[in-house]
């Protein structure tokens, strides 16, 4: 069975621009009557359709957004492979991303939420769709996810006062460092200020379930401070201990921040790619695969679509799309691989009973108590808590296999384990070159890799922890002059224009060497690996 989760419901989000707003009564202005007033444009927030708007949008933007930011930095953690235009893997060309959207679209719904909530003049209005408190404390975990996203993107970033532009009309930069401060408090305070109010309406995620949103920030919350573990340890060690205390505690087994798309109109981002949109430009690489299948891993006829017949393991093939292939090349092996491996494929490739990730129906996992767990194993190899370093190793690797819905069925004992009930998985922890504490490789790197793997396909958060740890070790493309594997999206062309001063002195810092400013290879405030 897939994890236990909260269920979602996915529902009319295209029409919520119909609906963000509920008209307020208009009384007649002075002897013009209400001529200045546009009958069609809403005058009061729906917060509830904000919420739900935002929530919707969170799947497919920072999960899986289908040759966006996210897709990119799986490129450059080698998750995916470029199949026919192959510069931004190939070259590591220079992407032009703009982050307005993030700041104008969903930070301002969630800012606006919370101001409808805190002004005495709305906040009545806004009792109509839950506690105030905990619209706020909802709107406050987003942005603090949302902001998260953006500075380990880009990193020193707009944030203090961003919808409180100067006179013209532009913002200056804080440092990631302050960003992250700035979090931490964000994320306690927002935890703290749950009551016991009406349950807020239009929460898809975990449909007003305030237990769950705690575990969801503090889990937010400890993932973030071990970002600091080469930076700021003394920091990032008293940041996860506050998480893991704090009221709620953290996601723990089965548990997971999950959207659920009903299919239809509302589809899966990776199902509405291969189906809808019908483009195969990304694929998984030959780099994740054939890691997965040299250590005998189940996740290998799961984390793409293979060839062969389906249902079964016999013939099954999984095709990994070789990394920084240049065009010519990568065509070619196009060509000759027709069924290459799509991004997830279907555990029905193993059991009869399995679940299909590559449908309409999918799930995608914002968060997961693997990731929570992975982490808890780090931050317990580094002295950073009492925790049981093995047990939250091996806690978390079971916990993705139940993720992918792997770990227990009619298993067909396809790399030495056994028929039923997770014996490949016990098999899989007992390698040497898996298990802690064997005299083959380093633990650190193992328990690395563990959390390089359960990212995925979140190829920003993939690409966050490599250049956190500098696991898995990773071969920059043979067909770029960059000089390495890039650590950073440079700033967006639309910066350069509207806002030029603060992001000219913002960019002289990432120099990345020898490399201009504003350089991909650039390192943000914690990458100090």
């Amino acid at each position: 069975m897939i994890m236990l989760r909260p269920k979602i419901k996915v529902f009319l989000a295209a029409s919520l621009a119909a609906s963000l707003m509920t008209m307020s009564s208009c009384s007649k202005i002075d002897d013009f009557g209400n001529m200045n007033t546009n009958p069609t444009v809403p005058l009061t927030p729906l917060t509830s359709a904000l919420l739900t708007q935002t929530l919707s949008n969170v799947g497919s933007s920072y999960a899986w957004d289908q040759g966006g930011i996210s897709t990119v930095s799986g490129l450059y953690c080698q998750y995916f492979s470029e199949t026919q235009y192959t510069d931004a893997s190939a070259q590591y060309s220079k992407p032009t991303f703009n982050w307005d959207g993030y700041y104008a679209g969903n930070l301002k719904d969630l800012q606006t939420i919370i101001d409808y909530n805190s002004d005495p003049n709305t906040a009545a209005i806004a009792l109509a769709n839950g506690s105030n408190a905990n619209q706020i404390a909802i709107a406050r975990i987003l942005k603090s996810y949302i902001m998260w996203f953006i500075t380990d993107t880009w990193g020193d970033v707009p944030y203090n006062d961003i919808f409180n532009a100067d006179a013209n009309g532009v913002i200056p930069y804080t440092s990631q460092q302050q960003i992250y401060s700035s979090l931490f408090t964000e994320l306690s305070e927002a935890v703290a200020q749950f009551d016991d109010g009406p349950a807020v309406k239009g929460d898809i995620l975990f449909d007003g379930d305030i237990t769950m949103w705690k575990k969801f920030a503090n889990s937010l919350h400890a993932l973030m401070a071990l970002r600091l573990s080469k930076k700021d340890a003394t920091t990032g060690a008293a940041e996860f201990n506050a998480a893991l205390n704090a009221d709620g505690g953290v996601f723990e087994e089965g548990e997971s921040a999950t959207m659920d798309y009903p299919g239809g109109n509302f589809n899966s981002p990776v199902y509405n790619y291969y189906n809808i949109i019908a483009r195969k430009d990304y694929a998984v690489t030959d780099v994740l695969i054939d890691g997965l299948y040299n250590n005998y891993d189940d996740r290998y006829y799961v984390f793409g679509t293979g060839e062969g017949a389906t249902g079964t393991v016999a013939g099954q093939v999984i095709t990994g799309f070789p990394f920084g292939l240049t065009r010519d090349d990568a065509i070619d092996f196009l060509n000759n691989h027709a069924s290459f491996a799509r991004v997830v494929g279907s555990s029905k490739t193993i059991f009869t009973d399995g679940t299909d990730f590559n449908v309409s129906t999918s799930p995608v996992v914002l968060l997961s108590s693997s990731e929570v767990y992975l982490a808890r194993a780090e931050a317990a190899y580094l002295g950073w808590t009492g925790d049981d370093v093995n047990d939250m190793y091996t806690t978390g690797i079971r916990e993705n296999w139940k993720q992918w819905d792997i770990y227990a069925g009619e298993l067909q004992g396809i790399f030495g384990g056994g028929a039923l009930n997770g014996e490949d998985y016990d098999y899989y922890i007992s390698q040497d070159n898996i298990a802690l504490g064997t005299e083959t490789g380093d633990d650190y790197a193992k328990i690395a890799y563990e959390e390089w793997v359960a990212h995925y396909p979140k190829g920003w958060m993939g690409f966050a922890d490599w250049r956190r740890t500098g696991y898995p070790e990773l071969t920059p493309s043979v067909n770029s002059s960059l000089g390495g594997i890039p650590r950073r999206m440079p700033y967006g062309p639309n910066e350069y224009s509207l806002n030029p001063t603060n992001v000219a002195s913002s960019a002289s810092q990432y120099t990345g060497g020898s490399q201009s400013s504003d350089s991909q290879l650039g390192r943000v405030w914690w990458d100090a690996q």
